[in-house]
């Protein structure tokens, strides 16, 4: 994997705090995309579950959104720091068997990508560039 640039860490950055000025309602518009393109995705998520849509008003759903994006914030910051990223063996194993459980696919990880670029580019607004994508 190779090394941040010290640009792109500020991206990076900058995007993970625009993201925590409105976790509300980027939350949402991270599992709404999700959703719209996997509507069976709901069923994976515990608090997506017996919801019709994306619930508004949910601690759990802007937690775990919250926990989402900290981790790849975290992933970046290590990237630039260390030149590659670390992560226990034991978060290594609870987050692959979770995903083995919840069924999720490589086309899943596809619509994942997607969805937290969508969601930084409505963070960032006029500040979206190519760069960032």
């Amino acid at each position: 994997m190779g090394v941040l640039t010290e640009r792109q860490e500020a991206l990076v950055n900058s995007s993970w705090e625009a993201f925590n000025k409105n976790i509300p309602h980027l939350s949402i518009l991270f599992y709404t995309s999700i959703l719209e393109k996997v509507p069976a995705a709901k069923d994976m998520f515990s608090f997506l579950r017996d919801s019709d849509g994306v619930p508004q008003n949910n601690l759990v759903l802007e937690a775990h959104a919250e926990k989402v994006f900290e981790m790849t914030r975290n992933s970046a910051i290590q990237l630039r720091a260390k030149g590659e990223i670390e992560v226990t063996d034991v978060t290594i194993e609870y987050l692959g068997s979770v995903h083995v459980q919840k069924g999720v696919t490589e086309y899943h990880f596809a619509v994942f990508k997607e969805a937290l670029l969508k969601t930084i580019k409505e963070a960032v607004g006029d500040k979206w560039s190519q760069e960032l994508s």
